[in-house]
């Protein structure tokens, strides 16, 4: 699955696939760029997986001078971690599929309905370290 996550609304576009490889990833971009304003720039954080940094992916990004990409830390894309997270508790943890498509209806059903009352996710840590508990 990849998912496009509109951080300022929270709202959320995901896409089941088949592979994760860099022509898959641009063929979601480019299902994005055709959904998009394209009066637009378009900001992209993305963290550092190979289908990201692919040859192929970089020559797609070239081509397309709206997308901008903002590389996160590894291990730092928190906001779409949370939202596969909250997908997982919902839906997939305790789910009965009786297919591959009774998943993905699943998965979509979830998106449809969380993006009517989307929120953005508001980082709260505040720099203090943890304790370790008593």
């Amino acid at each position: 699955m990849v998912a496009a996550l509109e951080v300022t609304t929270g709202q959320t576009l995901i896409e089941t696939i088949e592979r994760n490889n860099a022509a898959t990833f641009t063929a979601f971009l480019d299902r994005l760029d055709r959904l998009l304003p394209r009066d637009k720039d378009i900001h992209v954080i993305l963290d550092n997986g190979s289908s990201h940094t692919a040859k192929h992916t970089k020559e797609w990004l070239a081509a397309h001078p709206r997308w901008h990409i903002h590389w996160t830390p590894p291990h730092a894309s928190w906001q779409v971690e949370l939202l596969f997270s909250s997908l997982t508790r919902a839906v997939l943890r305790h789910g009965d599929f009786t297919s591959r498509n009774d998943l993905i209806e699943k998965m979509d059903t979830w998106t449809i309905q969380r993006n009517e009352h989307a929120r953005p996710f508001r980082w709260t840590y505040d720099g203090t370290p943890l304790k370790e508990a008593a």
